[in-house]
Order: C-alpha cells, then sequence, then structure tokens
C-alpha cells in the first residue's frame, strides 16, 4: 500500500510537478519559479523535512535541557528557531521548533531526522517523553511573498504573526518571517488546501523555498555541516536561536564563553555566485589572507532569480570584510559577499 507522502507526491504530479528522489524540483520552469519567489508569491511543498513530534508530561523540560534556545519559556502556540549540539558546542541539527498545547513539532532536514530522533531518544532515559517521526502523517507546506499573507489568512481563517502558530480544523500554519509560512496539513486535507492556496501563489519547487531562507539568513543544518559551527558561527544569536539566560544543554558552557569572552573567528555571510554550476553545502572557500587552507565553507544555496546561486557561508570574518572569497580552491571563482551580519 503507497504511503500518505508517495500519494501527496502523485497529486502533485498531477498538478505539473517534476518530482525526483522524494523531491519537488520544479513546475517545468525553476527560474521563473525563483522569480516568482523574488518578485511575487510561491507555494511550494516541504517534503524534504521531516517532522518529528514530542509528547509527554515532560516533554518541555526534556526539549528545554536539550536544546540552544528558552524552550520553556516558549509560550504555547509559539515558534522559534533552536539548535542542538554535542558537548562541544558544534550544531548537530537546527530545528523550527512549534509549541502546540499537547505537544511539540520539530521540523529539520530529512536526510539527518532519524539519526537526530533516535539519538535524542537516548536521552529520555525516565523521562516521560515520546518522540515520534509523523512526518507521514502531516504534508508540509510553505507559501511565501508579497501575497502570502493574504493566501494563509483566506485558507486558514487568520494568518499568524511571526513566530506564532494558529490550529484551524486540524491543520496547523506558523508565522516564520515577514511574509514566510509553513502549513502543518493532514495527509487527506491537503489537496483542497493546495489547490486553494494555487488561485493566488505560483506553486514552486524545493529550490525557490530554499532560496528565501538563504535570504532571509535563517542556516539549515544538513548532513554536509553536522558539527561544523558553533551557534553564533551561523548567526544563532542574530534570529534568537540560542539563549544565553537559560541552564545548561549539551555545549552550553561553550558557547556561552564564545559569547562572553570573545574569540568568535567566524561569521555566516550571504553570498553571491556568479556560476551556473551547483553549489553544495560543505564545500569549502579560500581567501588570499589565508592561503591554501579553507577560509570557510557553504552552509546552504540554492539558484537565484537573476542567474547564479545564493548561499549562507560561514568564513572567517577577516575574509568576508575582505571581499576576497574564492570558491572551490585558492584560484577559484570569486565569490560575492552580499550581506555581512554587521550590516542590514
Amino acid at each position: 500500500m503507497a504511503s500518505q507522502m508517495s500519494s501527496w507526491l502523485e497529486f502533485l504530479e498531477k498538478r505539473g510537478a517534476v518530482v525526483a528522489e522524494g523531491r519537488v524540483t520544479s513546475f517545468g520552469d525553476v527560474r521563473a519559479e525563483l522569480v516568482a519567489a523574488r518578485d511575487a508569491t510561491i507555494l511550494c511543498d516541504l517534503s524534504p523535512n521531516a517532522l518529528v513530534e514530542a509528547t509527554g508530561d515532560d516533554a518541555a523540560a526534556f526539549l528545554h535541557g536539550q536544546f540552544t534556545n528558552d524552550v520553556e519559556a516558549l509560550a504555547t502556540n509559539g515558534a522559534h528557531w533552536t539548535g542542538w549540539c554535542t558537548p562541544k558546542g558544534r550544531l548537530l541539527a537546527s530545528f523550527l521548533l512549534i509549541r502546540l498545547p499537547a505537544r511539540f513539532f520539530l521540523m529539520l532536514p530529512a536526510e539527518i531526522a532519524e539519526p537526530v530522533r533516535k539519538r535524542l531518544t537516548m536521552f529520555v532515559l525516565r523521562s516521560k517523553v515520546k518522540l515520534a517521526d509523523v512526518s507521514d502523517a502531516w504534508v508540509r507546506i510553505g507559501i511565501a511573498g508579497s501575497g502570502a499573507r493574504a493566501a494563509v489568512a483566506s485558507a486558514m481563517g487568520e494568518a499568524p504573526q511571526a513566530r506564532q502558530a494558529r490550529e484551524q480544523e486540524g491543520s496547523v500554519a506558523i508565522g516564520l518571517e515577514e511574509d514566510r509560512y509553513i502549513l502543518l496539513v493532514p495527509a487527506d486535507r491537503a489537496p483542497a488546501l493546495w489547490d486553494a492556496l494555487a488561485r493566488s501563489a505560483v506553486p514552486a519547487g524545493t529550490a525557490a523555498w530554499e532560496w528565501t531562507s538563504i535570504r532571509a539568513g535563517i542556516p539549515t543544518i544538513v548532513a554536509a555541516t553536522q558539527e561544523a559551527f558553533v551557534p553564533q558561527m551561523a548567526n544563532f544569536d542574530l534570529i534568537d536561536a540560542v539563549s544565553f539566560r537559560k541552564g545548561c544543554y549539551p555545549g552550553q558552557e561553550i558557547v556561552a564563553r564564545m559569547q562572553y569572552r570573545g574569540g568568535l573567528k567566524r561569521r555566516m555571510a550571504l553570498a553571491h555566485f556568479d556560476t551556473d554550476t551547483a553549489i553544495a553545502p560543505g564545500q569549502s572557500l579560500y581567501s588570499t589572507a589565508f592561503g591554501d587552507q579553507a577560509a570557510g565553507v557553504i552552509v546552504n544555496a540554492s539558484p537565484a532569480p537573476g542567474g547564479g546561486s545564493d548561499a549562507l557561508v560561514v568564513a572567517q570574518i577577516e575574509s568576508l570584510e575582505r571581499n576576497d572569497l574564492r570558491w572551490g580552491a585558492p584560484d577559484g571563482p570569486p565569490v560575492e559577499i552580499v550581506r555581512r551580519p554587521d550590516s542590514p
């Protein structure tokens, strides 16, 4: 019997989606969809992201003791970005964490979701917490752009504010940054909602959604970048994804020392690559100041509406200021720094 997700992707294919390896690559014209992401409103399937549900009397306390952000201070029907670190303060995963009246949802890349869930479960011990992958029961939809708020309000009755969640007839709408929303929809209700939203938004592939995340400065930890960054390197302190007032969590001492004693030498910035060759997370960047030693790494990347690719990169602060990074080798193609963390 086909899974709910298989049925969902088959529905999207009937609506014109090009599907490869469980991911909607486009609805026929990647470049036009990217332009719509920049200039209009897009509607995207987010199946490459898994959904883990945390339930039980101790769920809030357990997650609070594991993640970088303040889970206990997160209000019911609230959402925030957070991360999970190794004892050395290196990020194993980044999440969108949603708190609902009787449960939490953790949304993260499907490629790392099951190993992360299993590892988290090892720390449950006697706590009354259950962590379950519920990705097959919920369709994940992203909508972004100038008309996103109106589209969500029309479909859901009301659009939530940023970092808030709203349940309506079994579905959940989450406000991210301005003009970006995620909808969690029971699989049997998703086709009708998709068709309703598609009347005012351009259906688009995964790349278009990833481009909006990159432009919003939201990093996503994937398999290629696990344990590569402490939270501040990935600008977690700038997107309210780490709390310096909460109690202990894995790696907390190192993260706090970096914040209060200094020593941070790398930061994340928005960059542009003037090439149509695919850019991938984990690839190295070089700088004249550091010779053959890598000066940075690509965090996330997507084709850009005007050609080339946009990316979030973590690099030596000195190299960001000099704007002399090169991709792949010391004499590789130049990388343009579009926005540093100290600029608007």
